[in-house]
């Protein structure tokens, strides 16, 4: 993508989100959980050919999505007449230090997948021997046509579960620290990626 592109509402060149390093690092951040197989969607139907070799574990499902039934979101914000809701399976036990949650999301910044997965927080420091799965919801009614195997449906961040955050008013020397920084910013492309981006992710 470019770095610059004009814009028809002001009329001039504005940086794209190429120049935007906290929007790229959201979207390599973490780790992606891919699609298992192929999926076919066709007039509202989904349908897959996946021929996994036999299990010794009899709860185990062989299926790479399930569907969930609409009346499962009743009186949430994600209750939406004619929406599938779906759930992509993990065949993944995902382990987390001792004291730290896993938050499961959409990719980041992925809007043009069809699919919307909802955002869950598990503490896999304790659940560290089940399965994880990702339900979803079907967002383009009229999508038709295959999506493929390894397409991400989940993005996964560690996140500490000890966490405490201060509050107050900038003063003197943070007063000081925050007009430099909105002019480090402001002055020229590349301010937070030079002066304030860690240097290894």
């Amino acid at each position: 993508m470019p770095a610059n592109a004009k814009s028809a509402l002001i009329g001039e060149e504005v940086r794209t989100v190429k120049q935007c390093p906290p929007f790229l690092d959201a979207m390599g951040s973490g780790w992606l959980m891919p699609l298992m197989a192929d999926i076919e969607v066709k007039d509202g139907h989904f349908s897959w050919d996946w021929d996994l070799p036999p299990t010794r574990f009899e709860q185990l499902h062989r299926s790479p999505l399930g569907l969930h039934v609409s009346a499962q979101a009743t009186g949430s914000p994600l209750a939406q007449d004619g929406e599938a809701y779906l759930k992509f399976s993990n065949f993944w036990a995902v382990e987390a230090p001792e004291g730290f949650s896993i938050l499961f999301s959409h990719p980041a910044n992925r809007p043009d997948l069809p699919f919307q997965t909802l955002t869950g927080l598990v503490d896999a420091d304790h659940f560290t021997h089940g399965l994880t799965h990702f339900p979803a919801v079907w967002k383009d009614q009229a999508f038709s046509g295959k999506l493929p195997k390894g397409t991400p449906v989940a993005h996964i961040w560690l996140v500490p579960r000890a966490v405490e955050a201060a509050f107050g008013t900038l003063t003197d020397g943070d007063a000081c620290r925050f007009e430099e920084t909105l002019e480090i910013l402001s002055s020229a492309p590349g301010g937070y990626r030079k002066k304030f981006r860690a240097k290894k992710r």
